[in-house]
């Protein structure tokens, strides 16, 4: 069910209603549910105007990056 979800994700139509944009997202690694709340945290900070998009872009990075290398990556 799963490769038959993947292989029917459509790029230019990823949602049910229309969008503006296109793209699917598929990441296969168990660290990718924490890397996606911790870079959607710095990114929420930016939007609440806590911090820059460049901090916000920076710290983001970092995390990704001690993450992926505490992973073995």
């Amino acid at each position: 069910m799963t490769l038959d979800s993947i292989n029917a994700a459509d790029p230019n139509n990823p949602t049910v209603d229309p969008v503006p944009y296109v793209g699917i997202q598929y990441v296969a690694i168990p660290e990718w549910a924490g890397i996606g709340t911790s870079a959607g945290q710095e990114f929420s900070a930016m939007v609440a105007g806590s911090q820059s998009p460049e901090a916000a872009l920076e710290k983001a990075q970092s995390l990704v990056a001690e993450e992926m290398e505490a992973a073995g990556y």
